[in-house]
């Protein structure tokens, strides 16, 4: 597979260029890329050393109780590299496998801190817990990595003429056509590497449901690993092979996915498989205002870490060619689930969810399908299909909130539009079309300023 240019390795050059630098741990699930991201960024480094440890050897070495000091000699010794001068990046990568890996970090930081250190774990937070591991709290930073964004699609898939386009903001008219095609494609296929790396050698769809099936097995199988007992192995099993099929829905975790599992059993397999970076439960918050706080009394709404896996599994690859608008088929689902999937790896440097607001009533409830902070504001964020479908909910939000803005992700072309809720309050409407999501801040910045 030819590696890609993430944007994430921005990110790698900030920390390690950073005067309190601290060992680094990439988290997230497997096969999204972090290995080949740490390859390329290790390039721009004097000597570069790989342990992986998967592999015994590699994992032996960290059980030996060394001091750190002579455990970069027994590193050097092992990989039979002589230290020279300039710059060394040591990757650990699938670190989850060695507790002693773990607790090293700590001195690596305080002891060794000239060294770069980068780890990586694809169940790193779950393998923590299973094996009650102290962690060294303060002494790491973390980076939460996430299946390529549309941004990154388009580099991989060398769309550099599209990518130009998507940097200009606002971007030129005459570029809606190509950017609204690749991101069909972009959200049809989903942004696992291997997928990408696929289908433009190929174009072609069928190809990829083999790898598809093989990711999907294989996180059934890591997960299962670190379950208490048989039955939560069962539970876990059941609740990743549902998810892609529940996804984009608010879940009740009782008899999740037409199982007889109780809520108890249900949110611990969950959490472990959201721990483990495969899906999110996004929650409602009730508040119009800063700080978004989220409402975990209320049902979740299931977000799968890929679409391109929930298109596979809910057999919707057809549906593609036949619809240009993401929101004409699977009730609407899927163009909520890849905003929420590129809304969520919109930085890295922290794991926070998006989430949805709410105003449950009997007699007049509301939802708007996110909400998003920026500055002083919450922006309400509501995808619709065309200039189709109210804008009840929205109106309801506004009504409540303390300024005149909102967002309207659809199929349509970019523009501002200034609307009167039922009750009266005038407000802009900033219409943006689906793939623009990635660069929703840098619109939203864009739009307060065309309307302050």
């Amino acid at each position: 597979m030819e590696p890609f240019t993430r944007k994430f390795i921005l990110q790698l050059n900030k920390w390690a260029d950073s005067e309190n630098r601290k060992p680094l741990i990439l988290r997230g699930a497997r096969q999204v890329g972090k290995t080949t991201a740490v390859n390329i960024f290790s390039k721009q480094f004097d000597q570069y050393i790989y342990l992986n440890l998967e592999k015994h050897d590699d994992a032996e070495l960290f059980k030996r109780n060394l001091k750190i000091k002579e455990l970069l000699q027994a590193i050097f010794l092992y990989k039979n590299i002589v230290p020279k001068k300039g710059r060394l990046l040591l990757f650990i990568d699938e670190i989850q496998n060695s507790s002693e890996a773990v607790s090293a970090l700590r001195y690596f930081y305080e002891e060794l801190n000239e060294i770069f250190i980068i780890a990586a774990g694809s169940l790193f937070e779950v393998m923590l817990e299973s094996k009650q591991i102290s962690f060294p709290v303060g002494r790491v930073q973390f980076f939460f990595i996430y299946p390529l964004i549309f941004e990154e699609f388009l580099e991989a898939s060398g769309e550099h003429n599209a990518l130009e386009l998507l940097d200009n903001v606002p971007f030129p008219e005459y570029g809606y056509p190509m950017l609204f095609k690749l991101f069909h494609t972009y959200s049809l296929i989903g942004g696992m590497p291997e997928i990408i790396d696929k289908y433009r050698r190929t174009e072609s769809i069928s190809d990829l449901n083999p790898i598809f099936q093989s990711l999907l097995t294989g996180y059934i199988d890591d997960v299962t690993k670190y379950a208490r007992n048989v039955t939560m192995r069962n539970i876990i099993k059941h609740c990743i092979e549902r998810a892609p099929i529940e996804a984009g829905k608010r879940i009740a975790f009782a008899g999740f996915g037409n199982s007889n599992y109780k809520s108890r059993e249900v949110g611990e397999a969950l959490k472990t498989l959201e721990r483990a970076m495969l899906l999110y439960l996004l929650y409602p918050t009730r508040t119009t205002t800063i700080p978004i706080m989220a409402d975990k009394k209320k049902s979740p709404r299931l977000q799968f870490f890929d679409t391109g896996i929930l298109n596979y599994v809910n057999g919707l690859q057809a549906y593609f060619f036949k619809f240009d608008d993401l929101h004409s088929f699977y009730k609407g689902l899927l163009a909520e689930h890849i905003i929420g999937q590129e809304l969520l790896a919109s930085d890295i440097s922290q794991s926070r969810k998006p989430a949805f607001w709410v105003r449950e009533k009997k007699q007049s409830s509301a939802e708007v399908d996110f909400v998003v902070q920026f500055d002083r504001y919450v922006i309400p964020l509501e995808i619709k299909s065309g200039k189709s479908g109210t804008l009840r909910s929205l109106h309801q939000f506004i009504n409540r909130c303390d300024h005149t803005y909102a967002v309207r992700m659809y199929s349509g072309p970019m523009g501002i539009e200034k609307i009167k809720t039922p009750e009266g309050k005038f407000f802009y409407l900033l219409n943006l079309p689906y793939f623009l999501t990635g660069k929703i801040k840098d619109y939203i910045e864009w739009f307060l300023e065309k309307t302050g």
